[in-house]
């Protein structure tokens, strides 16, 4: 032990050097890994702590219970935690602190300025002392004064997505959603937009192995789906912890969180990240003024008669196509697809990533009927829909010679000119950002919705 009593409380700068001691601690928690299991019959997290003697990255103490509902569940960042009999331990040079489920405890107290001192969770053998309140206080009295100290300025938004680990994300959960047994997936939204990717697949594989359109082998039920924001990306997050079980299910839907270290992939060109062991996270209040500009910022958008545009097709999009309906205001795919009834016409902005038949000499059947299956994307969904008969012959200007066909279907593909005949080979293509009108319908009147198609109308291929 210190030479402090035991009742007091130890600063974190002067409890770094106190390793193999038993130190009373009071700090502000930065985040919160995910509770696992431990090499042996215990279950644990790690939670960071700061207080005004040592704010750089944090103390990380490792918190250990019997069962996984006795672990510290923090509520916002920038709450209290009170650590009683915590042992300062060094490992590779590394300072951290271990709780000890035999001696230790821990209270956890709201982080905004009131006059309550009650915790909302404590340990099982926690006894509150009268002069917890002045230290409680005094750390409730310091965050106002450094706001900066659980500040989020190092965290993005999905529209700064890029490959690899290391992407720290601020985002809104909209859902946690176990699949199968152990089997986890989140979705996450901000109100922004992934950027468009490069497509990186043989056009003549369209048929035989098909561009998804999910990023996960998962299809949302529509109960689910229509539930989801339509504007703006929702981000499905999976787990890539291997062998190891994280537990999720301690996440909290419709909180605004940040997660530090994720690993953003892309698959089919498709972009989807990953939960890690190192993740950690921390919840925002919906007050935070981050989360306020989140919000007013999507609000703002979706009330603008272009803010259903892809960001990234802005100020406007190709003139590569052009539609019969220029005073019809656009939307997103999602909100199509999560339109109420199944028959419907939307004006949308899109990228035609894949067809069947990729080959322009095998549009038309042996009848000379148009007839072409697209893949189409925007930031909120991917979708198939169908150039048919009539509708085909507007989009196409009738039937012009093939090498025309050819050149005006490239253009709208993204392959380039000096792609010459190699279109149907593994090339990188970023298709132009279009308009067109599309309407759907059904073909199964005992399944409206499964049995629910799109369809292109009212658009025509310039060039």
């Amino acid at each position: 032990m210190s030479k402090r009593r035991r009742d007091e409380y130890t600063s974190i700068a002067e409890a770094l050097s106190l390793i193999n001691h038993k130190v009373n601690l009071i700090g502000v928690v930065l985040q919160t890994g995910f509770p696992k299991k431990s090499k042996g019959t215990d279950f644990f997290c790690l939670v960071k702590v700061i207080d005004e003697s040592y704010q750089s990255g944090g103390l990380s103490v490792n918190i250990f219970a019997e069962t996984m509902d006795k672990l510290p569940v923090v509520l916002n960042g920038g709450d209290i935690i009170l650590l009683s009999h915590v042992v300062m331990k060094v490992h590779e040079s590394v300072i951290y602190a271990v709780f000890n489920k035999k001696f230790s405890t821990f209270a956890l107290f709201d982080g905004k300025l009131s006059t309550s001192f009650l915790p909302y969770q404590c340990h099982s053998i926690y006894l509150a002392k009268e002069q917890d309140k002045k230290f409680i206080l005094g750390l409730r009295i310091w965050l106002v004064d450094h706001p900066t100290a659980t500040d989020s300025s190092d965290f993005q938004s999905l529209k700064d997505i890029r490959e690899g680990g290391g992407f720290n994300l601020l985002c809104k959960i909209l859902r946690v959603w176990e699949v199968r047994e152990d089997e986890w997936i989140l979705l996450v939204w901000d109100g922004t937009d992934t950027p468009p990717v490069a497509i990186n697949a043989k056009l003549d594989d369209e048929e035989d192995n098909p561009l998804p359109l999910e990023s996960v082998s998962v299809c949302l039920p529509r109960d689910i789906l229509c539930n989801l924001p339509s504007l703006g990306t929702v981000l499905t997050v999976t787990l890539d912890c291997g062998n190891e079980k994280l537990g999720v299910n301690v996440l909290g839907t419709s909180r605004w969180v940040k997660f530090d270290n994720l690993r953003c992939q892309l698959h089919a060109s498709l972009w989807h990240a990953s939960l890690l062991p190192t993740t950690r996270f921390c919840y925002l209040r919906d007050e935070d003024h981050i989360v306020l500009q989140r919000t007013r910022e999507h609000k703002e958008r979706s009330k603008s008669k272009w803010g259903w545009m892809p960001l990234s097709s802005l100020p406007w999009p190709t003139d590569v196509t052009v539609t019969d309906h220029p005073d019809v205001p656009f939307v997103s795919l999602m909100r199509a697809l999560a339109n109420p009834r199944v028959v419907g016409k939307f004006r949308c902005v899109i990228r035609v990533v894949a067809s069947i038949p990729w080959n322009v000499e095998e549009y038309r059947s042996p009848r000379g009927t148009y007839r072409i299956r697209l893949t189409l994307e925007d930031p909120t969904a991917r979708i198939h829909a169908y150039l048919y008969a009539e509708d085909a012959e507007h989009f196409f200007g009738g039937y012009p010679s093939l090498d025309v066909l050819k050149r005006k279907w490239n253009l709208l593909l993204g392959i380039s000119e000096s792609d010459g005949d190699s279109e149907m080979n593994e090339t990188s293509r970023n298709p132009p950002w279009i308009i067109c009108c599309l309407f759907s319908y059904t073909i199964d009147k005992n399944d409206i919705w499964g049995g629910r198609n799109f369809r292109i109308f009212a658009t025509r291929l310039m060039g």
